[in-house]
């Protein structure tokens, strides 16, 4: 521990963002790299305390302690060995998780927890920065052949996890770029895609193949996928959204958050959009439905597409702006956050129901609610439904595999991560249920090792 009394000398530094009115005019980046000087005096506040609740807290077991040490003490490549120890893409969870660990950190008992996921996110940049990444292929490898269905967290952490192991990768993508809810379904805001292309690349160095444009079990068999490869892990998500059935739910201008995220992410990247099919905020009274992160991110998308205004609505209460005896520390609480694409203008609303959708000539015009007894109206041209996703798509693949779901209708595994068919496993959302990122690289990685568990008869991965 470089500085017994650091948490006592040194106040946590909060994000920094780029300025409201400049951010909602582009697509780049909102929040701003620390500069590595603060990164270390802020490592500084971690206490070393003897049941380090952080490390408990996160989903891929960070050493996150140990690598803060290293990092006061300038020790960056010693720091940044540790944290990829635990994972695969931690400059990815550096600025999306919602770091479950702070909220655990000892410090946060009486005092502003540590900055946890700064700290990760500097060390990984340093390591780009200082070209301490770079490609490792496995000197050796096993014959072994795996499919991977999905390039999204949980599948590209699995696959990397296999071919560390020495086995032959190939990762299936039906879209036609690798990353899945990475690349589609998270704004460019909060996550440029040259950083996650940056990852790929080595990925690829490293051996792993990617067949993007590729439906598994339809433009590439079950059957062929069964014959040529040792295993499959089905890594696909959960696709199908969560949809509302009220009077009017067919008019015009009503679509679900993740085809305007994806069309959006498109055509930041370039791509032609039909003007038929193109969803655009500009101009229109906007109403999102749903308050998480993904209601959030259509909110910051309906600024920057130049909307005349935006609504937010959740079905749930406000939640408290502090802890409360039902969840205290070191559980993840349930209390109000507020986004940077909140701090950029709308309005939002809590327990509020959505009765019925109205319209003229086919085009919604209004959205009927409800909140607390009292019915009001919220005039609207563009209904985006925010409010989840109910499980997998039950397509082609899954099907012709046989394999059998749980009661949610996600891929039933078993504590193996094996599914009901022989050779066949499953992780991240399609096997638990929507969740955060940090759980699906946990979930990759997992699964991973009973891959080769089950190929090789043991495994010196990592179990987690």
């Amino acid at each position: 521990m470089g500085d017994p009394k650091g948490f006592l000398k040194v106040k946590r530094e909060w994000p920094s963002y780029r300025n409201i009115r400049e951010r909602v005019k582009d697509y780049r980046p909102v929040a701003l790299l620390r500069r590595e000087d603060s990164s270390i005096d802020q490592a500084s506040r971690c206490m070393d305390c003897g049941t380090p609740f952080c490390h408990w807290a996160c989903p891929v077991g960070n050493y996150i302690p140990e690598w803060n040490d290293l990092l006061f003490r300038g020790e960056w490549k010693k720091a940044l060995e540790l944290l990829s120890a635990t994972n695969n893409l931690p400059e990815i969870t550096g600025r999306l998780c919602p770091a479950t660990c702070e909220y655990a950190c000892v410090l946060g008992i009486n005092d502003d927890p540590v900055t946890i996921r700064e700290n990760e996110l500097s060390i990984i940049e340093n390591g780009f920065g200082s070209n301490f990444i770079k490609p490792r292929p496995p000197k050796k490898r096993t014959g072994k052949y795996i499919a991977v269905i999905g390039s999204g967290p949980a599948g590209l952490a699995c696959a990397d996890q296999l071919n560390r192991a020495g086995h032959h990768v190939t990762i299936f993508e039906k879209d036609d770029k690798a990353g899945g809810i990475l690349r589609y379904g998270i704004p460019d805001f909060k996550l440029d895609k040259c950083i996650l292309d940056r990852r790929i690349r080595i990925f690829k160095k490293e051996g792993i193949e990617f067949l993007t444009s590729t439906n598994a079990g339809e433009d590439y068999k079950t059957g062929r996928l069964l014959k040529k490869f040792d295993a499959i892990c089905l890594a696909g998500g959960s696709r199908r959204p969560r949809d509302i059935n009220v009077e009017g739910r067919n008019l015009k201008g009503i679509y679900f958050a993740m085809d305007y995220l994806k069309q959006s992410n498109r055509l930041v990247a370039g791509e032609r959009i039909p003007a038929a099919e193109k969803i655009s905020a500009k101009n229109k009274k906007v109403l999102v439905i749903g308050g998480g992160d993904t209601g959030a991110d259509c909110v910051g998308t309906a600024h920057r597409q130049g909307a005349a205004g935006v609504i937010q609505v959740e079905v749930l209460p406000k939640p408290p702006e502090c802890r409360t005896c039902e969840c205290p520390w070191p559980k993840y609480p349930a209390i109000l956050r507020t986004s940077t694409s909140h701090e950029e203008g709308g309005i939002r609303k809590w327990s509020v129901s959505t009765k019925r959708f109205a319209g003229e000539e086919g085009c919604l015009r209004k959205v009927f609610c409800a909140s607390n007894g009292e019915d009001f109206e919220i005039e609207a041209d563009l209904v985006i439904l925010a409010i989840g996703f109910l499980h997998p798509e039950h397509d082609h693949l899954l099907n012709d595999l046989g394999v059998e779901f749980d009661q949610k209708g996600n891929v039933r595994t078993g504590a193996d991560y094996a599914t009901s068919r022989k050779g066949v496993f499953s992780a991240g959302d399609m096997r638990r249920g929507q969740s955060l990122i940090v759980w699906a690289i946990s979930e990759g990685r997992r699964s991973a090792f009973n891959i080769d568990t089950y190929l090789m008869s043991k495994s010196n991965l990592p179990k987690l």
